[in-house]
């Protein structure tokens, strides 16, 4: 653990020394634009920004009667996960933007992220192996079409440039990138690297949705953006093989298509929005009942990988509400469905999924800024799902060797404290895992994480 530490710390400092002159010379690129009203906006034509997220955890040893090759370690566990990435903006032509994102990481989650699916860490979905690692995370183009004569301006933000921006506009987004970087947003419960740590609380669980192991897929995605509403659709590749990283390149026989209607609404005068999202996947995958099947016929334990796999298809529907009730407090609630007949394929092995929690930001001392929420998340399978894990079926994240099934239920409170220098924030954070994998025979589980974030 030292030795790892050592090198998260030898990669980090390079990349910040060689970040934080370009990062705080970014202001030099930035060219004030006359808008009419004696006021000016800085519009740039290009913006670096940089990032550092450092991840520990601990769990101590649990109640576990038994264990199969996927369960969680009932020992005690101390992990460390670190992603250190860099976003350049380029603006290329008029109203068309290229974001690049070369990425290192190393480290690793809880039992080599197996074990519980709504998974504790959100950052080891990022991280591929405890070694430092590099990928190109993101790199693909946004074209803007105006299709109104007023306009406002968006922030120097990471994959933001300070520019103009129409009231209301087409874009077309196409290369690699995070499909949650554009779907089921959530100012309150989204980003691992800045509030909760868990996976089914940085996006719907129930939604597998399309990435390889690392996060990212490729693919084109078009938004109609009007001032109270906007409507999204994807169409992306998929891996070829359950949690796998490389692509099927057949787009007509793998692919995944999202469409997600975003409302802006209004409640106690405080802005609100609520997304409706419904999904498709078509890949290899294999069904359930016929692994149930073939494990009768076998007279064995089922095992997906040993039936036909076609291209079979998963769908699903979720919804995803936040609202404000006052300038310091919030709340949000998400739910999500998915049919559950094939295996899960790319994110992690919920079928039925509802969490809901609060936020709350303020100032400590009037000075210093704080961050702290939350939330409760009750995740649950489909019967074909859990008929095959009580068989002593396996899936890519969880697998006891048989099953006791009750809901997957997670209770998840952080505190987020900036820090005077910069932007440092310190985190501590408390999972409590009933039921991991869904399993009343084991557990539960506490998880205990202190989280280090640092961006420019």
């Amino acid at each position: 653990m030292i030795k790892l530490s050592h090198v998260f710390c030898k990669g980090f400092l390079n990349i910040f020394f060689i970040s934080l002159p370009i990062s705080l010379s970014v202001n030099s690129v930035c060219i004030s634009q006359d808008t009419g009203d004696s006021s000016s906006v800085r519009i740039q034509k290009w913006n670096v920004h940089f990032q550092n997220t450092e991840i520990l955890q601990f769990h101590p040893s649990f109640r576990s009667p038994y264990a199969g090759k996927n369960s969680l370690n009932p020992g005690c566990e101390l992990t460390l996960s670190s992603t250190s990435t860099l976003f350049f903006g380029f603006k290329v032509w008029k109203n068309g933007d290229i974001y690049l994102n070369p990425e290192i990481s190393a480290g690793k989650g809880f039992s080599g992220t197996v074990g519980v699916a709504g998974f504790p860490n959100g950052e080891v979905y990022r991280v591929s192996s405890p070694e430092l690692h590099f990928t190109p995370a993101r790199f693909y183009i946004r074209q803007i079409f105006p299709l109104s004569a007023d306009f406002g301006y968006s922030e120097n933000n990471l994959n933001q440039l300070a520019e103009k921006i129409p009231d209301s506009y087409i874009s077309l987004i196409l290369g690699k990138f995070s499909i949650m970087d554009f779907f089921d947003d959530n100012t309150y419960s989204h980003d691992p690297r800045k509030d909760f740590f868990n996976w089914a609380l940085m996006g719907n669980g129930a939604w597998d949705y399309p990435a390889d192991t690392r996060g990212y897929t490729y693919g084109l995605i078009a938004e109609l953006i009007k001032p109270a509403w906007a409507l999204r659709f994807s169409y992306v590749m998929v891996p070829k093989t359950a949690n796998g990283s490389d692509f099927d390149t057949d787009i007509k026989r793998s692919n995944s298509e999202a469409l997600e209607f975003e409302k802006r609404v209004s409640f106690l005068k405080m802005p609100g929005t609520i997304h409706v999202l419904a999904f498709c996947n078509i890949a290899m995958m294999g069904s359930y009942p016929e692994a149930l099947e073939w494990g009768k016929i076998h007279n064995e334990a089922p095992a997906i990988d040993s039936v036909h796999r076609a291209g079979n298809t998963k769908f699903g529907f979720g919804i995803n509400i936040e609202q404000p009730l006052n300038k310091t407090t919030g709340f949000f609630i998400r739910a999500g469905w998915n049919d559950g007949n094939e295996e899960s394929w790319m994110f992690t092995e919920i079928d039925r999924t509802i969490s809901g929690g609060l936020h709350l930001e303020g100032k400590v001392l009037k000075k210093y800024d704080f961050e702290s929420g939350v939330a409760i998340i009750i995740n649950g399978l489909s019967e074909e799902h859990k008929e095959y894990l009580s068989a002593g079926g396996y899936g890519f994240i969880i697998g006891d060797g048989r099953l006791n099934y009750g809901p997957e239920c997670i209770m998840e409170v952080y505190y987020s404290q900036r820090i005077r220098v910069a932007a440092l924030w310190i985190s501590p954070d408390y999972q409590l895992i009933v039921n991991p994998a869904y399993n009343r025979d084991r557990g539960p589980v506490n998880a205990i994480g202190l989280r280090i974030h640092f961006e420019l």
